[in-house]
């Protein structure tokens, strides 16, 4: 994966369209899809995001260090999912 395939940590962190296009390209079959980051998603979106929050939330427990930092790219990923 090339560097611009990611999102900076001030950007929200996490990957790109362009990176989930070439990570999909790389992986045949597989369902790997952007961040849902609208305001209120309905149906599957919303169902994703629950899932991305609680798994997220699960990583804040795990690594208190990244989760103490606003500036991590879990805090950030999370901020930027709207968890």
């Amino acid at each position: 994966m090339k560097s611009g395939n990611f999102r900076k940590t001030k950007q929200g962190a996490g990957m790109t369209k362009k990176g989930v296009a070439a990570y999909r390209r790389a992986n045949p079959g597989s369902k790997l899809k952007t961040a849902v980051t609208e305001k209120k998603p309905t149906g599957k979106r919303a169902s994703r995001r629950k899932s991305y929050c609680a798994r997220s939330a699960g990583q804040m427990k795990k690594f208190p260090k990244a989760a103490k930092n606003p500036n991590s790219r879990l805090r950030q990923a999370r901020k930027r999912w709207r968890c």
